[in-house]
């Protein structure tokens, strides 16, 4: 296919641009050195891109490169190359079971609802820590009648106390 180019005076060059084919492939092309190409099906649509430009028969230049190819023992059919596929689908064998499925999903739905009320627990306890040390309000312990201290906070406790010696005040006027 060489010899076809140079004698239409079409430089490699202005093929690689035409083409978007690197200079390396066409070289490999017409050197027979398939090795260079990449392979697979690209290799045939290089060729045929090739000779379509040059005005070669594409048919012939396939031909061409099939009977090279075989001249060194390398296989033409790219079918007989066995692809396993690397994207998991839903076809094919599955190797886990249904209920080993489900037990891992049960299991993952379980830790992600702990750290949910692990972090809600923790969330709510800094904001009570927050709120009652934030207002500089502290829990006074006032007793009851009964001796027993109560516990209010600081506004609570005052009106506690205000009510309880209103109380005693009371009782001491009675008495």
């Amino acid at each position: 296919m060489r010899l076809e180019r140079e004698a239409r005076g079409i430089a490699l060059r202005d093929i690689s641009e035409q083409t978007r084919i690197s200079m390396r492939y066409l070289e490999g092309i017409e050197a027979d050195d398939y090795r260079r190409l990449p392979g697979g099906i690209f290799n045939r649509s290089f060729i045929r891109a090739y000779a379509k430009f040059i005005g070669y028969d594409e048919q012939e230049a396939i031909e061409e490169y099939t009977r090279t190819l075989r001249e060194h023992g390398e296989s033409t059919d790219e079918s007989t190359k066995s692809f396993r596929s690397v994207v998991y689908t839903d076809e094919g064998p599955h190797n886990r079971s249904p209920l080993l499925t489900l037990l891992l999903a049960v299991v993952i739905l379980a830790i992600l609802s702990l750290g949910v009320w692990a972090g809600l627990h923790f969330y709510q306890r800094s904001l009570a820590r927050k709120s009652a040390t934030g207002t500089g309000q502290r829990n006074a312990p006032v007793k009851s009648r009964s001796g027993s201290p109560n516990h209010y906070s600081a506004p609570l406790a005052r009106e506690a106390a205000k009510i309880q010696s209103a109380r005693e005040a009371e009782h001491e006027s009675t008495v």
